[in-house]
């Protein structure tokens, strides 16, 4: 079995134990940015649904709250601050990672503050976002073994 695990992430570079079973939800106002990051962590593994918007992305986290969100900043109607403040309300320990294509400190300020693990400014790198998410999702996954352990 170990073996063949190493020879599948040698081969394709993809560690199914890390990937399967997470699921990852992508927010943003852009459909290319959605697309390139369903396409990314689908090949990786994991489960993706993508939300054009705060309104959509907060029906489809109360159905069924994913493990980590990608949030774009700026959005129309509902932005991603306002979008962090509601998720907050029923979901205090969700991953968030903001995103944006500016340097708004002020909003990455108030992001922070609301608890968001990390930020990532457009146009990112793939493998760095690859390396965080994998990141933020194992220290996540051992909070909630000890939590169950205890």
């Amino acid at each position: 079995m170990i073996l063949a695990i190493n020879f599948f992430i040698w081969n394709w570079g993809v560690d199914p134990v890390v990937a399967g079973g997470y699921k990852l939800l992508v927010v943003d106002d852009q459909s290319g940015v959605r697309r390139l990051l369903y396409e990314t962590f689908i090949d990786e593994g994991y489960e993706v649904d993508t939300a054009s918007g705060g309104i959509e992305a907060l029906k489809k986290i109360s159905a069924q709250p994913p493990d980590l969100i990608l949030l774009d900043i700026k959005m129309p109607v509902m932005n991603g601050l306002a979008t962090l403040r509601e998720i907050r309300k029923a979901f205090p320990e969700l991953t968030v990672v903001m995103m944006t294509a500016y340097g708004e400190l002020d909003m990455l300020k108030d992001a922070k503050s609301l608890n968001a693990k990390h930020y990532l400014i457009k146009p990112f790198d793939l493998d760095e976002v690859r390396y965080l998410v994998k990141g933020l999702l194992k220290e996540s996954g051992e909070g909630k073994k000890l939590q169950e352990i205890i």
